[in-house]
């Protein structure tokens, strides 16, 4: 195991599958050493990663990610998703991140922050911005959070995606 070279004292590993609700369905796990990333790697690799999005079918796990395990002040939720209905790229973001957005939007709907992208113009500044003051973000962090929410957008857009979701942010 290569952790050491990437860092830190604790580690997250990750089933890289398409799917939300990962770490509910034992799909993150937190390690403090390279034995519990082994066993946590062995344990997942190879099997189905069974969640509500991915139905009892579930996803095959085939690949994991490893990232050192930082400390969490807060967790955002940032979303861009296509409405085909009305042809525009919809965001949904929250200051009630890390869990999924469909138990904020049912128990917390005040919290949901939503803005609509007009696809003639692209995504505004502005509305970055006003995305990044809804999340109650200390003002010192405002212009770092307009530029990844920004950043999101471009990626949506230059891939093509149909949704794009970073929780927790």
């Amino acid at each position: 195991c290569r952790a050491r070279e990437i860092g830190g004292s604790k580690w997250v590993l990750k089933a890289q599958v398409h799917s939300g609700a990962r770490g509910k369905a034992g799909g993150i796990k937190l390690c403090s050493n390279d034995e519990e990333i082994s066993n946590a790697a062995e344990a997942m690799l190879g099997r189905k990663l069974v969640t509500q999005q991915t139905g009892p079918r579930g996803k095959l796990i085939s690949r994991l990610y490893l990232e050192e395990a930082v400390d969490i002040a807060q967790e955002l939720y940032l979303g861009f998703v296509l409405d085909r209905k009305e042809e525009r790229v919809m965001i949904v973001a929250s200051a009630a991140g890390g869990m999924e957005i469909e138990d904020i939007s049912e128990k917390q709907p005040d919290s949901i922050i939503r803005a609509t992208v007009d696809p003639g113009v692209g995504m505004q500044g502005f509305q970055a911005r006003e995305i990044a003051f809804g999340l109650g973000l200390e003002s010192s962090l405002i212009g770092k959070a307009t530029e990844t929410i920004l950043g999101c957008y471009q990626v949506f857009r230059d891939y093509d995606a149909s949704m794009l979701e970073i929780n927790p942010l």
